[in-house]
């Protein structure tokens, strides 16, 4: 008898590498909280077990959305457990995430978007032998390219920041201002890009990627860091440190352009086919937030308000 965590795990093969990521999180410290009440496998485990178990994760300090996960960890997990034979019955069948208040995506204040966008790098002529201090200054500049091209993919197209880390330069049509990236499930879309996302690219791509390449940088990879490796997650979230003036994930520019096509006038489905939401109620939220935003705009505006 065994938890099969590995094998389970194995099985999420349309799965993000984040979700998949979570996913074991959650699942460890499941099976952690049962061996230790001599729970040796799922076989084990009955609703009144599950149940306890939330129980106590709810007594942590805990937001709504972490329980919420779990219980999605623990759903999936018996269900592939009872689809693979390895119990006759799922546990988890009627199992709820305790509801909570949801909070609303974070969109950046107009005045923080446009020091964010303060353009802090000049383009790079690539010509002539350069003292060190030239080329510290050289190797400054082409990052400075780079955090430009990245910002501007972020907000200017709503990327996910796991979606922009992965992409190639292949992946860019830049005469055709479009840009193709893999979502969620291995899905496929292609996405516009605006004319400064275009300008930004291709200066990176003429002047600034060729001093920040090394002979260890994967050919696929757009964007690098500091030791010529793919740019990850963590890397853009330093770049964000570096550039905006209050603390901000990447996530924040993506709600950003959701609230702002909404704001314009753009039509739902169309901010969902370019978000890359598979169920349409998950693009809603961005209709609350516009709504809260043009309140607040009336409140602090208008004369009558």
């Amino acid at each position: 008898m065994g938890w099969n965590e590995d094998a389970f795990l194995a099985s999420l093969t349309a799965a993000a590498p984040n979700t998949v990521a979570a996913y074991r999180r959650d699942l460890a410290d499941f099976v952690n909280w049962a061996r230790g009440r001599d729970l040796l496998g799922p076989s084990d485990v009955d609703r009144r077990a599950l149940r306890a178990y939330l129980v106590q994760v709810a007594d942590r300090p805990s937001a709504p959305s972490t329980v919420a996960r779990r219980v999605a960890t623990l759903r999936r997990y018996f269900a592939w457990c009872t689809r693979s034979g390895r119990i006759g019955s799922d546990p988890s069948i009627t199992l709820r995430a305790p509801s909570g208040p949801k909070r609303l995506p974070r969109v950046l204040h107009e005045d923080d978007l446009q020091d964010m966008f303060e353009p802090r790098s000049l383009p790079w002529s690539g010509r002539g032998e350069v003292e060190s201090g030239q080329l510290a200054e050289q190797l400054d500049r082409a990052r400075g390219l780079q955090d430009d091209a990245v910002l501007e993919l972020l907000y200017g197209s709503g990327l996910r920041v796991s979606e922009l880390c992965a992409l190639g330069p292949e992946n860019l049509d830049l005469p055709g201002a479009r840009v193709t990236v893999w979502g969620k499930g291995a899905k496929q879309r292609t996405v516009p890009m605006g004319e400064p996302a275009v300008v930004a690219l291709r200066r990176w791509l003429e002047d600034g990627r060729p001093r920040l390449v090394t002979s260890s940088t994967p050919p696929a990879a757009l964007f690098v860091n500091r030791r010529g490796n793919r740019l990850t997650p963590r890397d853009v979230r330093r770049l964000l440190d570096r550039r905006s003036p209050e603390p901000t994930h990447p996530h924040a520019l993506r709600h950003t352009f959701a609230t702002h096509l909404l704001d314009g006038g753009a039509d739902l489905r169309v901010v969902q086919e370019l978000l890359g939401h598979q169920d349409l109620a998950t693009t809603q939220i961005y209709t609350h937030v516009s709504r809260e935003r043009l309140r607040r705009v009336y409140d602090d505006t208008h004369p009558r308000a």
